[in-house]
């Protein structure tokens, strides 16, 4: 627990445009309570997208890929597993759907975060939930193809006392001491990844906390937009801001300015998208091509009619097509091959 002690966080300052951050985001949090109370229906085709999204990302981040088709068959209808991808896909969707639907019940312990382990690997041969048994490294990739490793994490021998010094540190500093949720969770969540607990899937156990721990903390904006879809689209810099932030931790040194800086900045993008996604959702019929058009901005890959459907939940087939055609005339969009090969490729 490096970034809990109490020395450590009565040591940290904050310029300006941080404080700033904090302000935008308590602000945000105000405006979703309202959304929840005045727009139910519209939150709830939200939060089918989010989880789709959320389990596609966190585990494709990971390398873990299957088609769009397969994924929302296995989140939305819990369509049996087929494969190994499928399967770790598969598991990352019951632990999602356990934080989504008892957060605020559940502690943030040695044996929950266990617990969310091993739902992850529970289709898989090898269970998960078990503390690493040999000590680990994380290697960083250069691009002429070498290896070198760029943090070595507590060792396995004082794995489990670290993630108990963590959780009960994590215990005082938010009963305790009363300190501030926006500080404590992401410095939780550094503090989890330099233990590295697990030999594998530390990255998605990581973000499963984060959601926990965030929704304790009543900001539940991760219900309606992928947190995990945010951090893959930013995850250089995600990795840059974990390895700037990591450097001295062992020794309690380190700077956590890097990953607290980027962390609030994922909640501030996904915060004003849900904004924006919120306000196209609930203007009535013109709405729904508004919103055919927002979920084509966010496309940033070629896509295929269908998986335009799957973003856009209760908006009809023909006025799908409308919006497209009407963005292809505008030099928008523009389609690429015939039949079930056919594509559609955002412009600019």
């Amino acid at each position: 627990m490096k970034s809990l002690t109490s020395e450590y966080l009565d040591g940290l300052s904050f310029g300006d445009s941080q404080m700033a951050s904090l302000l935008e985001i308590g602000s945000f949090k105000g405006k979703q309570a309202l959304y929840g109370e005045q727009l139910p229906d519209v939150l709830k085709a939200m939060r089918k997208i989010a989880q789709v999204e959320s389990a596609e990302s966190s585990n494709r981040i990971e390398g873990i890929e299957a088609p769009r088709k397969r994924i929302q068959g296995l989140v939305l209808e819990n369509t049996n597993p087929e494969n190994r991808s499928e399967q770790e896909i598969a598991g990352y969707r019951d632990a999602l759907a356990l934080v989504h639907d008892s957060a605020l019940e559940m502690d943030f312990s040695t044996g929950v975060i266990r617990q969310l382990h091993s739902m992850m690997y529970r289709y898989l041969p090898q269970p998960g939930g078990g503390w690493k048994p040999t000590d680990n490294e994380i290697i960083e990739r250069n691009p002429d193809g070498s290896r070198m490793v760029r943090f070595r994490p507590v060792s396995a021998v004082g794995t489990s006392q670290a993630m108990e010094d963590l959780t009960r540190g994590y215990e005082r500093a938010i009963n305790s001491e009363n300190r501030p949720g926006l500080i404590v969770v992401p410095l939780a969540v550094l503090d989890f990844l330099c233990i590295h607990p697990f030999t594998d899937g530390n990255g998605r156990a990581s973000r499963l906390l984060t959601l926990q721990l965030l929704y304790k903390m009543g900001f539940e904006v991760g219900r309606y937009i992928s947190l995990e879809r945010v951090i893959e689209e930013s995850k250089e810099t995600y990795y840059e801001a974990l390895k700037l932030s990591s450097e001295g931790w062992h020794e309690g040194g380190h700077d956590p300015h890097p990953w607290l800086d980027y962390f609030w900045g994922v909640l501030i993008r996904a915060y004003s998208e849900f904004s924006e996604r919120v306000g196209v959702l609930n203007r009535g019929s013109g709405g729904k091509v508004a919103r055919v058009r927002l979920a084509i901005d966010q496309m940033n890959m070629p896509f295929s009619l269908s998986e335009l459907q799957a973003k856009c939940p209760g908006v009809s087939l023909p006025t799908i097509k409308r919006a497209l055609g009407a963005m292809k005339n505008e030099g928008l969009v523009m389609l690429t091959g015939r039949g079930r090969g056919a594509r559609w490729k955002r412009l600019g």
